[in-house]
C-alpha cells in the first residue's frame, strides 16, 4: 500500500480512539438499528463527549481546534465499518461549517457548542419532492412579515431527519428571482407549524433516519437568517465542494474494507478442491480492484490536501464523487460475485455495502451533474 503521507502520528491516534468507540458502542447495535431505522441519541451524546463531534471548530464554539484531517479520520472509520446509519459527517461537516462560514457572531456562540457537544443534532434540507440536484427548483417559501419569515413547503430525503432539532432550510425569500432569491434558514424542529413525515425505507442505509419535513407557517426570526438575504445559492455552491470530498472519502473507505472481505472469503471458501483464491479469474479480478481502488486513494489524499490548503475547486471536487462512486458500486458488485450466494445474504457486511453504495451515485448532485460541470470547466 503507498503510504498516506497526508496524514500523521495525532491523526492515527485519533484514528485508533475513534475506531475503539465504534466499535464498543456502535458495531455491537447497528443490526438493532437497521430494524428501529435510526440510530440511538445516546451515541449523539457520548461522541460528543469524546470530541468526536465537530473536532475541527476553534476551542471558543466547542471544538478541539483540529483542522479538517480528523473529520476524514471519522468519514472514513465509519465507512470502513458498515456504519452507514451514523450520521455524523452530516452533522459535523455540512451543518456547522454553514453556520461557522456564514452565521452571525451570535448564531455561532448559540449553535456551534451545541452541535459539538451533541445537544443538538443538525440537519441539511434541501431537497424537495420536485426539486433534487436542481436547487434552483426549490419551491419551499420564507416570506418576510416584520421580524420574521414566515416558511411554507416540504423536503424529502433529509439525512439525520428523524433526530434532528435544528435544520438548514433551502428557501425562496424573493420567489420571482430564482436562484437570486434564495436563502439559508437556521430552524429549530421545536418551532410550531414544524412536523415530520415518515422515517423513509430505503434500499440501503437501513439506520440512517432519512426523512420527509414540512413546514406549515413556520415563523423563524429575521436573526435565524444565515448570512444575507437572496445569498442561499452562492452560499451552497461555495460549500459543495467539501460535501463531495466527504463522499469520496466515505467511497474509497468502502470500497477498501469490501476487498478485504472478499480476499478473507476467497481464501476460505473451497469450490472444487481447492480455494477461490487459486483461480486465477479470482485473483485477477482482485488485482484489478486493489490497483483501481489505489488509483482512486492517490487522487482522494490529493484532493484532501488541497481541500487543507483551501484550493480545492468544484471541477476537482466533482471529478473525486463521480469517479470514487462509480468504482464503489463497481467494486461492491464484484465483491458480491466473489461471495456467490452468499453475498446477497443480508447477514455478510457486503450485501449491506453493496446496498449502501448505490446512493452514492445519487447525493451531493447525481454523477451526471457532475460531469456536466467538470465538462463546463473544459
Amino acid at each position: 500500500m503507498i503510504p498516506r503521507t497526508v496524514f500523521d502520528a495525532d491523526t492515527e491516534g485519533f484514528r485508533q480512539a475513534f475506531r475503539k468507540f465504534l466499535e464498543q458502542e456502535a458495531v455491537p447495535h447497528h443490526a438493532r438499528w437497521e430494524k428501529a431505522g435510526q440510530v440511538d441519541r445516546e451515541l449523539w451524546e457520548k461522541a460528543g463527549a469524546m470530541g468526536f463531534l465537530c473536532p475541527d471548530l476553534a476551542e471558543q464554539y466547542g471544538g478541539a481546534g483540529a483542522d479538517f484531517r480528523f473529520n476524514a479520520v471519522i468519514g472514513e472509520e465509519v465507512s470502513r465499518l458498515g456504519l452507514s446509519g451514523i450520521g455524523f459527517s452530516l452533522h459535523s461537516d455540512i451543518v456547522a461549517p454553514y453556520i461557522l462560514h456564514y452565521g452571525s457572531e451570535a448564531q455561532k456562540a448559540h449553535y456551534l457548542p451545541k452541535l459539538a457537544t451533541g445537544e443538538l443534532i443538525g440537519a441539511i434540507a434541501m431537497t424537495e419532492p420536485g426539486a433534487g440536484s436542481d436547487l434552483q427548483g426549490v419551491k419551499t417559501t420564507a416570506i418576510r412579515e416584520g421580524d420574521h419569515f414566515v416558511l411554507n413547503g416540504s423536503k424529502t430525503f433529509i439525512t439525520n431527519g428523524q433526530l434532528a432539532d435544528l435544520v438548514i432550510v433551502v428557501a425562496k425569500t424573493d420567489p420571482k428571482e430564482g436562484a437570486k432569491g434564495t436563502s439559508l434558514l437556521l430552524v429549530e424542529t421545536a418551532w410550531e407549524g414544524f412536523s415530520r413525515g415518515r422515517n423513509l425505507e430505503k434500499v440501503g442505509m437501513k439506520a440512517q433516519d432519512t426523512s420527509e419535513l414540512f413546514f406549515q407557517d413556520v415563523r423563524v426570526p429575521v436573526t435565524n437568517l444565515l448570512g444575507r438575504e437572496n445569498t442561499g445559492f452562492m452560499q451552497l455552491m461555495q460549500e459543495l465542494p467539501q460535501e463531495r470530498l466527504l463522499v469520496g472519502i466515505t467511497a474509497l473507505s468502502a470500497c477498501e474494507a469490501a476487498l478485504e472481505w472478499t480476499i478473507a472469503y476467497c481464501k476460505e471458501r473451497k469450490a472444487f478442491g481447492k480455494s477461490l483464491l487459486q483461480f486465477q479469474n479470482t485473483r485477477f479480478k482482485l488485482a484489478e480492484m486493489k490497483a483501481d481502488i489505489t488509483a482512486g486513494r492517490v487522487f482522494l489524499d490529493r484532493c484532501l490536501e488541497l481541500h487543507l490548503q483551501k484550493k480545492l475547486d468544484i471541477p476537482t471536487a466533482a471529478m473525486l464523487k463521480q469517479w470514487s462512486t462509480d468504482l464503489q458500486c463497481r467494486v461492491m458488485d464484484e465483491c458480491v460475485q466473489l461471495h456467490g450466494g452468499y453475498g446477497y445474504m443480508w447477514e455478510y457486511p457486503i450485501a449491506r455495502a453493496w446496498a449502501d453504495s448505490r446512493v452514492q451515485r445519487i447525493y451531493a448532485g447525481t454523477n451526471e451533474i457532475m460531469k456536466e460541470i467538470v465538462a463546463r470547466s473544459l
